[in-house]
């Protein structure tokens, strides 16, 4: 099968783990907010928003990849780079709301910056692939 076949189901799958975060947080808000505190909550928040938006934006990634004119590896290699750059962001938000303290630097905030790079080089990579197939 193709990447572009693939990875896409993969995203979509993933689309319903962010449907599970917002009934976890919707629950949190109404019934157990005392349970995760604002700090805590402020960041599922944020990982929970970067985490929809960016999958969605991985559909459209997904759309174009083919127009790019890229090898199946090269695709693979760019829908991957970022699918791992989704996960990352989005779920450093998470691991930061885990182990992260507020005002404070942790491997949350790490990762969410790793995940932020390999977004940008993913989506460079399809630009790149896209002026030089027009």
């Amino acid at each position: 099968m193709e990447p572009t076949e693939i990875l896409p189901v993969i995203a979509i799958v993933s689309l319903v783990t962010v449907e599970f975060g917002g009934h976890a947080l919707l629950r949190f808000i109404t019934t157990d907010h005392e349970k995760l505190g604002e700090f805590r909550e402020r960041f599922f928040r944020a990982g929970h928003a970067h985490a929809g938006v960016l999958l969605l934006l991985s559909l459209v990634y997904l759309l174009y990849l083919p127009r790019a004119g890229f090898s199946a590896g090269l695709e693979w290699l760019a829908g991957g780079v970022l699918l791992a750059g989704v996960l990352a962001q989005s779920g450093g938000f998470f691991l930061h709301l885990a182990v992260g303290a507020q005002g404070a630097r942790s491997s949350g905030t790490m990762v969410t910056r790793i995940g932020g790079l390999l977004l940008a080089v993913a989506l460079i990579t399809l630009a790149v692939g896209l002026i030089g197939a027009a």
